[in-house]
């Protein structure tokens, strides 16, 4: 269960009222949530796949920051190139759907999961949460993305 500080904190972070948030995954060195498990099916009945949502303002613009720089595109070719990457990163994407189907299944979003896994690289956001959330060795390429953006609270608070 989600308490009403954290549900303020996400509020300012995002900017907008948070939809379908069940519980905080992780939490910034400075305590504030940073990742937050999302419902796969919102209030609304809109089905939403992604089930980590990065919240933390600062760290969405350092994964902004490497989307610019053409890391997707590498990644991807790395996958292609790399069986052993290409494993661990499907394996990524199997706990992803485990951990939203533990919480509901959504039939319509079946088998997606988010950030482009099993074979793709479309959303780093998506990748550092799952890190984030699940912790080290969780997802290849999100441990990637952690070690690239550094300890993004470290410049100013966080609010």
């Amino acid at each position: 269960m989600i308490d009403s500080a954290d549900t303020a904190a996400v509020e300012r972070q995002i900017g907008r009222e948070p939809r379908g948030m069940l519980e905080v995954a992780h939490r910034c060195a400075c305590g504030k949530p940073d990742v937050v498990i999302t419902a796969p099916r919102l209030d609304d009945g809109t089905p939403f796949p992604t089930v980590y949502y990065l919240t933390c303002p600062k760290a969405c613009s350092a994964v902004g920051r490497l989307e610019g720089s053409g890391l997707m595109r590498d990644m991807e070719r790395r996958l292609a190139d790399d069986p052993h990457l290409a494993d661990a990163y499907a394996r990524a994407h199997a706990s992803y759907l485990a951990r939203r189907n533990a919480i509901a299944d959504v039939p319509e979003i079946a088998g997606v999961s988010a950030g482009g896994m099993p074979d793709r690289v479309k959303c780093l956001h998506v990748l550092l949460a799952q890190a984030l959330a699940e912790g080290p060795g969780a997802n290849p390429l999100g441990d990637e993305v952690r070690e690239a953006v550094g300890e993004w609270w470290e410049l100013t608070p966080c609010e």
